[in-house]
């Protein structure tokens, strides 16, 4: 039987920017709470437990000294790829429940260790992932379920990043990790947000069987390179097809308070199609989702508060408070982030052997 616990007592391990989203849920959550925060910049830790209203947060600079409080019972790991597995495996093994910010790790061999230790652990463990848990996804997953476009057959992403006067700063070491291709584990787009388009496709396709990618580079204004343009084309089973196109446009203005990125997303059917106007920010105006079918298409409308990229997060983390608290098993599960990791992956090593790779490969090609 599944242990559940009444009341989530979380330990940050990782006060970076993206931290602010994930504790959304636990601000505003009557069964959770943050406990516990841990950083080596101790500055910056108390600073978040003031401004997210936990000021009797204990602060950590040695990530171990937290997971060694018996007073949290689960963590969110929010640090540079590169530290997941470590942290992660010290986490179980510490009997804590584990929620671990994707990427889920660099390699398979790492993924491969996460998820055989997981299934002695006594806490529960998930990979984090976000997009799957934005409100206008949710709705075409639950159309496509009644039968609103038939068989899915074909899926197409387009990530847009630019420029925005409105978007959040990042501060220089957090671009840094993701600069570093021995500590991010790929592209700071392809492959670190990409695993948010992936994880789309795995949503309604399934698992890839092969992977074609073309990932170029162009230089930031600010510095750095983004790994853009690049086309990632799909084949799934049953003859059904998908592709991720990722623009860089450096003169594009974006209306964003995150990322200066959007995303839209098109699913075609056997008799229907729907269709995601925005993700990060919001280049296309209109609504959020559309549905094309019989001949006419409806537009679904969305409450404001569910169509910023933080709504993605909120629903994440209480479908992670609720797994906890009932024993349901939660999304991503070891094995799900495993999946997406090796589909991520080999997008990666077909751009460098210059040729189409099968998922099936990963774990014999990939360092």
């Amino acid at each position: 039987m599944t242990a559940t616990i009444d009341r989530v007592r979380a330990g940050f391990i990782g006060a970076g920017r993206i931290s602010d989203l994930h504790a959304l849920e636990y601000i505003a959550n009557p069964d959770a709470e943050i406990v516990a925060i841990a950083d080596v910049n101790r500055d910056l830790a108390e600073q978040r437990a003031r401004a997210w209203g936990f000021p009797d947060a204990k602060i950590y600079t040695d990530y171990r000294a937290l997971l060694d409080d018996p007073n949290v019972n689960a963590v969110d790991i929010l640090l540079p790829h590169h530290l997941h597995c470590e942290a992660a495996l010290a986490a179980m093994d510490a009997g804590k429940h584990v929620s671990l910010q994707k990427v889920m790790t660099t390699t398979v061999a790492d993924a491969d260790r996460l998820v055989e230790r997981s299934k002695t652990a006594s806490g529960r463990f998930r990979v984090f992932e976000n997009f799957i848990f934005y409100p206008p996804v949710m709705k075409a997953k639950e159309l496509i379920a009644e039968g609103a476009i038939g068989e899915p057959v074909s899926i197409r992403v387009k990530s847009n990043s630019g420029r925005s006067r409105t978007a959040w700063a990042v501060p220089a070491y957090a671009d840094a990790w993701r600069q570093d291709r021995a500590r991010n584990g790929g592209g700071p787009i392809a492959f670190d947000d990409g695993h948010h388009k992936f994880a789309l496709a795995w949503l309604f396709m399934g698992l890839a069987e092969e992977v074609h990618a073309w990932i170029g580079e162009t230089p930031r204004p600010e510095g750095g390179v983004v790994d853009a343009p690049a086309i990632i084309s799909w084949k799934f089973p049953r003859n059904r097809f998908g592709h991720l196109e990722i623009a860089y446009s450096p003169d594009l203005e974006l209306v964003t308070v995150h990322y200066a990125q959007d995303d839209r997303l098109e699913i075609t059917g056997t008799s229907g199609v729907i269709a995601m106007a925005r993700g990060h920010g919001r280049l296309v105006e209109g609504p959020a989702l559309t549905l094309y079918a019989d001949g006419k298409s409806v537009g679904f409308s969305f409450p404001d508060a569910e169509l910023g990229w933080e709504a993605s997060f909120i629903h994440s983390t209480r479908h992670w408070i609720e797994a906890l608290r009932t024993g349901a098993s939660p999304h991503l599960t070891g094995e799900e982030g495993r999946d997406i990791l090796k589909f991520t992956l080999a997008a990666q090593l077909s751009a460098e052997l210059g040729r189409a790779v099968r998922v099936d490969e990963v774990s014999r090609l990939a360092p």
